[in-house]
């Protein structure tokens, strides 16, 4: 595995970066919430992911993508509740400051010990992270070196820590965009639907996601 690590470190990385459904739900998280909120996402996620490669190394993960019927039963649940998140800050938005209304200023959606659970609901319930992770680490697996399932591990943990600070980066960024509307409130509460919008989004695209051939 050492030998291959440095290309294994590479392609963790550039895939961290790349703009994907994880950056785009912790980003309408913090528009949504804010900064802390974000952040603590950001780790909820991650620990979500860690779970997925836990799952992958005993080999639960390869069940549940053998599976049509759990396959599709991890999904819808993602989906629809991606879907129910995006409706209640949306709700949330509209019922604190009506279109049209004086907006006040917005508090946090649910604080960070929400967003941090939700974080990990959110990831933890996605099946296309799994077949990620099934189809990445296995790569870059050196059976040769023995204890395949550790080595699973630790590259699974490495991407998953690469993936987070990527995470709190986007987070930390939106947060100054939000910061910078907070003079507007009217703003910030089409900022909230909008970011409402994008969650719904990501759960359709979660529902008509394929299980793997």
């Amino acid at each position: 595995m050492t030998e291959t690590l440095p290309l294994f470190l590479l392609a963790a990385l550039l895939l961290a970066v790349t703009p994907g459904p994880g950056i785009f739900y912790v980003a309408a998280r913090t528009l949504a919430g804010g900064r802390a909120e974000g952040i603590a996402s950001s780790l909820g996620t991650g620990l979500g992911g860690m779970a997925h490669v836990m799952a992958g190394s005993l080999g639960v993960s390869a069940l549940v993508l053998a599976s049509a019927e759990l396959f599709n039963a991890l999904k819808w649940a993602g989906a629809l509740y991606l879907a129910w998140l995006g409706w209640r800050a949306i709700r949330t938005a509209r019922a604190e400051a009506p279109p049209g209304a004086a907006a006040p200023p917005m508090p946090p959606l649910g604080g960070p010990r929400r967003a941090f659970r939700e974080g990990v609901v959110v990831e933890a319930l996605n099946p296309k992270t799994a077949a990620f992770f099934l189809a990445f680490l296995p790569q870059f697996v050196d059976p040769a070196a023995g204890q395949a399932g550790l080595q699973f591990v630790l590259l699974g943990t490495i991407s998953v820590a690469l993936n987070t600070l990527a995470d709190v980066a986007v987070a930390l960024a939106a947060g100054r965009l939000r910061d910078g509307a907070a003079a507007r409130p009217g703003l910030v509460r089409r900022l909230r639907e909008a970011s409402g919008a994008a969650m719904i989004a990501l759960g359709l695209g979660l529902a008509v996601a394929k299980r793997p051939g």
